[in-house]
């Protein structure tokens, strides 16, 4: 069987994503590290809630080889109370894990639907904000059109609490696909420029495992709309029902889904195993003849 052509990274949209004060160049994959500050997220709920802790974990990312750390303060995983956290408290969880990790040499993204607290952490040094709602909620488009700062808009499905209880698409590809078209054109059309704009598909948010490989062998159809793709398929549940392994056992299954993410068009992968990743991803890289690229 012939190998899949390693994907052309620079075709069809910017050659680089612009996250504030850092301009990251898209000539190979990028690693977003999860720092979740939550005590109830499907992977590692709780392991990283107190602020030392968290801080030591986004260090440890970033000598590990993450380009982006992605900071969350309120949990979205499925079945997830929609009792909303309220912003301070989401804010007292993120703030003191940002003020340590903007010195770090990569952008900090924040992982939140809220335009208030997307102020807040734009103020206080994020470069980049990740939204599960793809800035859908009255003010976010407000909140960030001024800041500069990278932007990843994602396709939910309903909402977390109960967004896997029985999601459908006629194509889910094709639903997909629009959905984040049409919030690509809202950002432009409030004068947010394209080279900020990272889209995700949203695996495991309001999507069978079907779905969820559909969007994955589809990830090249996605790329077309002009920007890059991020894929966020760590341990995520999918994997589970494959292997048949828990969240915390799901270390080789989450590599090959990166993998596979990468030469399917994926410019960002967002894992909670970075070195494991880049290793990885490094292995790719010398297979396509990139090895003079090395992070």
């Amino acid at each position: 069987m012939s190998a899949i052509p390693a994907p052309d990274l620079f075709s069809g949209f910017p050659r680089v994503l612009a996250c504030g004060r850092y301009t990251l160049p898209l000539r190979r994959p990028l690693i977003m590290g999860i720092v979740n500050v939550t005590p109830d997220s499907f992977s590692d709920g709780g392991r990283f809630i107190e602020a030392g802790r968290a801080i030591e974990h986004a260090n440890r990312l970033v000598e590990e080889g993450a380009d982006i750390l992605d900071i969350g303060g309120e949990s979205t995983r499925p079945g997830a109370q929609r009792v909303p956290v309220p912003a301070d408290e989401e804010l007292a969880r993120v703030l003191p894990v940002l003020r340590s990790a903007r010195d770090l040499p990569v952008p900090v993204s924040v992982d939140t639907l809220k335009p208030d607290v997307m102020r807040v952490v734009l103020a206080e040094g994020a470069s980049m904000i990740n939204d599960v709602n793809a800035l859908r909620a009255p003010g976010a488009l407000d909140a960030v059109r001024g800041a500069g700062c990278g932007l990843c808009l994602m396709h939910m499905q309903g909402e977390p609490r109960t967004m896997q209880a029985a999601p459908h698409y006629e194509d889910v590809v094709a639903e997909v696909k629009a959905f984040l078209a049409q919030r690509i054109a809202a950002c432009e059309a409030a004068g947010i420029a394209r080279e900020r704009l990272v889209i995700d598909p949203g695996f495991g948010f309001g999507k069978s495992g079907q779905h969820n490989l559909a969007l994955l062998r589809g990830l090249g159809a996605l790329r077309e709309l002009g920007v890059p793709v991020l894929a966020g398929l760590s341990r995520k549940s999918t994997l589970g029902t494959i292997t048949g392994r828990g969240s915390e056992d799901r270390l080789a299954a989450s590599l090959a889904a990166a993998l596979l993410a990468v030469e399917r068009g994926a410019s960002i992968v967002r894992v909670h195993d970075v070195a494991a990743t880049r290793d990885a991803l490094l292995v790719l890289r010398a297979v396509n003849n990139e090895v003079d690229q090395r992070p």
